[in-house]
């Protein structure tokens, strides 16, 4: 599922990362970032300040996202069939749209938007290492222009949990208008409902088929190197999706 371009984008990530980070550097890093992550998300808008949280999340959180999406998206036989364009919402590095788009059957062109301009630097790297089309630019999630047709697609990967009401409930708004004219929605999250109290509404408001996943995880080594030194060392891949896959009314 992976294969070749997997492992050429993460020898590129630590390559790059660690060029100025020691491994040391990176755990004390992961752990602080880990710690925004499941103990105090009201600081995850300092999530990715300094470099040693960005490499952290670009050398183990990233290629998490990219395994969760990629099962996600083979499990799912309508995603992957027939998408020219994918809308990579709140896009982060780049993992979660490019697992989609890398198990298409067509090539279709990737459109990142994230806030951080660190990101979208990184995003519009991963899309080119996977041999995808397009780039990321810096924008507001809320406002991502979604495509409205069968060929179009958005993934929306651990973004709306992070969104602050009102722009939660404007992306909403987006993500009905583009599914009704028939493009297809991904949004992946954690599986921790009390974390994230609009999923009910959001399945409901999107008639989506709604999935919980568990899978093996073999961490590759520099990413398990990571984990075991900050005390994470998961055994699985969990998330729950919503899909949306319609014909246009």
């Amino acid at each position: 599922m992976t294969g070749a371009p997997f492992t050429t984008w993460l020898e590129a990530l630590e390559q790059r990362h660690l060029a100025d980070l020691t491994r040391a550097e990176v755990i004390r890093a992961l752990r602080a970032l880990s710690s925004c992550y499941v103990e105090r998300r009201s600081r995850l808008s300092s999530a990715l300040d300094g470099a040693g949280k960005r490499a952290a999340f670009a050398l183990y959180y990233a290629p998490l996202h990219y395994l969760v999406v990629d099962r996600i998206v083979r499990g799912i036989p309508e995603a992957t069939k027939d998408v020219r364009e994918i809308v990579d919402v709140g896009c982060g590095t780049g993992a979660a749209g490019a697992a989609w788009g890398a198990a298409c059957d067509t090539a279709p062109k990737l459109h990142g938007v994230d806030r951080h301009p660190w990101a979208v630097a990184e995003a519009t790297r991963t899309y080119r290492e996977f041999g995808l089309r397009g780039r990321a630019t810096v924008g507001d999630a809320a406002r991502a222009p979604l495509g409205r047709a069968w060929g179009s697609a958005a993934i929306i990967a651990y973004t709306v949990n992070e969104l602050p009401p009102p722009a939660r409930e404007a992306l909403l708004g987006r993500v009905k208008d583009a599914a009704r004219t028939g493009a297809r929605v991904l949004i992946v999250e954690p599986v921790a409902r009390g974390a994230a109290p609009w999923w009910d509404a959001w399945q409901h408001a999107l008639g989506a088929r709604e999935d919980e996943w568990r899978f093996p995880l073999e961490l590759p080594a520099l990413p398990r190197e990571l984990a075991r030194g900050a005390g994470l060392e998961p055994r699985e891949l969990i998330a729950r999706s919503l899909f949306v896959s319609r014909e246009p009314v």
